[in-house]
């Protein structure tokens, strides 16, 4: 099953609460990001970083131009990759054994 998020919302500072159609939730702080990527420096202004939306993948996205992967926004919420991600992993790792 490929991963997508569900639902986002704005907490605080760099914050966003983000379900996924896994069923998980989270809260994921993007602050590292922000601060210390050039790519993400437009969402240094948190007005420019509260006017995110979802996509047509859907995931984030924001009026600038940024968005960040579902697969990537997943592992930043979860600690973990999504499901289909370690299911081609693994028949990756057994076909080099085979």
């Amino acid at each position: 099953m490929i991963t997508y998020v569900t639902e986002a919302h704005y907490v605080d500072g760099y914050r966003l609460a983000v379900t996924f159609n896994t069923g998980e939730s989270a809260v994921v702080d993007f602050s590292r990001l922000i601060a210390e990527t050039t790519l993400f420096a437009p969402l240094r202004d948190v007005g420019q970083f509260k006017s995110f939306y979802l996509d047509g993948w859907p995931t984030l996205a924001w009026p600038c131009g940024l968005d960040i992967a579902p697969e990537a926004l997943y592992q930043m919420a979860t600690g973990k990759l999504p499901a289909w991600m370690m299911e081609a992993a693994s028949a990756e790792t057994a076909l080099s054994h085979a």
